[in-house]
């Protein structure tokens, strides 16, 4: 390759969160260039959790490009304490975690759970990956079986996916300085700083055990205060409803306005196995965003169908409905009672329509899983420990439950009626 053409593409990228992020590699340079990838700066990295915290309009393309700068910093590291990484695997693991998101529909995870179901965007993400691989000559194959834990250094992919990950390290960063919610603020750097490597395993030296604990918790704080904020949450629930009822309604042969790529979603029955042949499905999908989605809302303000029409204008001018949340399940007569009072109120025909508007759902969130790969603590005499045994302040009933909470969602109008019959 031309000397002058890699220091063409060496460029500078200046990130609100890292400062000025180098792009290490020709390769990356092109692969931030590509259609796929700038697709990303139409999608929100928080989805609809700017309707709470209005500063959270950042994209999944700054994340991306954050998460490779946390990534160049973690193999310099793990190089200059003699972790031997050639050029390649560092070229190949700073490609794996560019494009670990770039299979990301639209609004974070609406669309994978209404329109595109038991399609995972991991799964569309390694369609798109192969799809690039056959368009750069087989450039991306180690990336790939990085990506796909299948090569034989485990701890590259650790560094793209585990519970100390680079994708992990960059959002609790970056989606708390967007937010503005300091609850979320990590020492990343600290952390990058201590990791290290035994047997093949990507472990934190034991200097490093406090930056992990405030890690973890500011993760679990994140999740309740940002993530699964009620708000947020209700405007998702909102967002599938409306999907799912457009869907509905083209199945059953109603004329419905929207951009070509997101009627093409609404129209047909898709798996996995459609995104595998760098088809129409994946023509579509690379031209789908936000934008598409919030284009066809506005229109579908004015369908006929009462459903689409009362939701979407509900979601655009930010009218939820109501949300509750609590540890005990919602007593089902009273959901029931709730629902018919919706039906009389709105003169729906069927449950479906019902479900629109009122339905439970269960959420649920654990700082730390232990059936995952474990944070592991690396202590000056060789010993690996758990977090969980290492640390003085995070017991694993706690850091390790599962906690769940059950959700209620309807009407804000009933609010009062429904405070008098539970």
């Amino acid at each position: 390759m031309d000397k002058n053409y890699i220091v063409n593409k060496l460029k500078i990228i200046n990130d609100p969160v890292h400062g000025f992020v180098k792009v290490p590699f020709a390769i990356i340079y092109e692969l931030l260039q590509h259609r796929f990838f700038q697709r990303l700066r139409g999608i929100k990295q928080l989805g609809l959790t700017s309707l709470v915290y209005p500063g959270a309009m950042h994209n999944r393309f700054q994340h991306a490009v954050g998460a490779m700068h946390l990534m160049s910093s973690a193999v310099s590291v793990l190089k200059s304490k003699g972790v031997e990484i050639t050029s390649e695997e560092s070229k190949a693991v700073h490609i794996a975690i560019l494009l670990h998101d770039i299979g990301h529909g639209p609004f974070s995870h609406a669309l994978e759970s209404s329109v595109v179901e038991g399609v995972d965007h991991e799964d569309i993400s390694l369609a798109l990956m192969n799809s690039l691989n056959v368009e750069f000559g087989g450039e991306l194959s180690l990336a790939i079986e990085i990506f796909k834990d299948g090569y034989p250094k485990k701890f590259l992919h650790q560094l793209v996916s585990s519970q100390l990950d680079m994708d992990r390290l960059d959002y609790l960063k970056r989606d708390s300085f967007f937010s503005g919610v300091t609850e979320g603020v990590i020492g990343s750097d600290r952390i990058i700083k201590m990791l290290h490597v035994a047997d093949d395993q990507l472990v934190v030296e034991s200097k490093g055990i406090y930056s992990i604990e405030k890690f973890l918790i500011a993760r679990r704080l994140m999740y309740w205060q940002v993530y699964l904020h009620k708000t947020a949450l209700v405007a998702e629930l909102m967002l599938m409803k409306v999907l799912k009822r457009a869907r509905q309604l083209c199945g059953n042969g109603v004329e419905l306005f929207a951009p070509p790529q997101l009627l093409y979603f609404l129209k047909n029955k898709l798996d996995i196995h459609d995104f595998g042949n760098g088809g129409a499905a994946i023509e579509n999908f690379v031209m789908l965003d936000d934008g598409d989605i919030m284009t066809a809302i506005k229109i579908w303000i004015k369908h006929p169908d009462f459903v689409l029409s009362e939701l979407s204008q509900m979601l655009y001018n930010r009218e939820l409905l109501h949300i509750e949340l609590r540890k005990e399940p919602f007593d089902k007569a009273v959901v029931k009672q709730i629902k018919e009072r919706v039906k009389g109120m709105y003169a729906l025909q069927n449950k479906d329509e019902i479900n629109c508007f009122v339905y439970t759902d269960v959420i649920e969130n654990h700082a730390y899983s232990i059936k995952d790969e474990q944070i592991n603590i690396l202590y000056s005499g060789g010993e690996v420990k758990d977090i969980s045994e290492a640390s003085d302040i995070l017991n694993l009933s706690v850091l390790g439950k599962n906690v769940k909470k059950n959700v209620l969602c309807y009407p804000k109008s009933l609010r009062k009626w429904v405070g008098e019959i539970s």
